[in-house]
């Protein structure tokens, strides 16, 4: 279990030019974060500027047999953090990064197992990103989380991750 106040190790960086397995780096999040587990993830899959997950609806059920408000928030913002930190991860950056600002969208019930999609709100997110940290140190980018349950859009998700400087 782990201890208030310790940060957790980090994962070692892929090797240069590298991918995270995904599978590893799910490993690795439970044990950094500690809630992981009773999320419900069945799968993380990375396809250039997106990353999936797919959920299993019974971990994350409210009292009324559909998906809990509570924890698809937590999801959106977690797989954003996922996304920043794994985007660093593949420029070879171990950094800290922290959610600046959440917002969700409830359109639908959640009534199965579903996928969240997590890519950059702007196409040029990403390169942004990469510019402010080689001037600043710093930065941040807006991403964009969708819950899908079938073909049926039932939540979406914005939220701002700033990448701390390094210390």
């Amino acid at each position: 279990m782990r201890e208030i106040g310790v940060p957790h190790p980090r994962l070692p960086l892929p090797a240069a030019g590298g991918e995270d397995d995904m599978a590893a780096f799910l490993i690795w999040l439970g044990d950094a974060i500690p809630m992981v587990g009773a999320l419900g993830i069945r799968e993380m899959t990375r396809d250039d500027e997106r990353l999936t997950w797919r959920l299993a609806l019974t971990p994350n059920l409210n009292d009324k047999g559909t998906g809990f408000g509570g924890a698809l928030a937590a999801q959106t913002t977690l797989l954003g953090w996922c996304w920043t930190t794994l985007w660093l991860r593949r420029r070879g950056l171990a950094r800290d990064v922290v959610v600046a600002e959440a917002t969700q969208r409830f359109l639908a019930p959640v009534t199965g197992d579903y996928r969240l999609v997590c890519e950059p709100e702007v196409g040029d997110g990403p390169a942004s990103l990469a510019e402010r940290l080689a001037q600043r140190g710093k930065g941040r980018i807006a991403l964009v989380q969708r819950l899908w349950c079938g073909d049926t859009l039932c939540l979406e998700a914005r939220g701002d991750y700033a990448v701390l400087p390094e210390t």
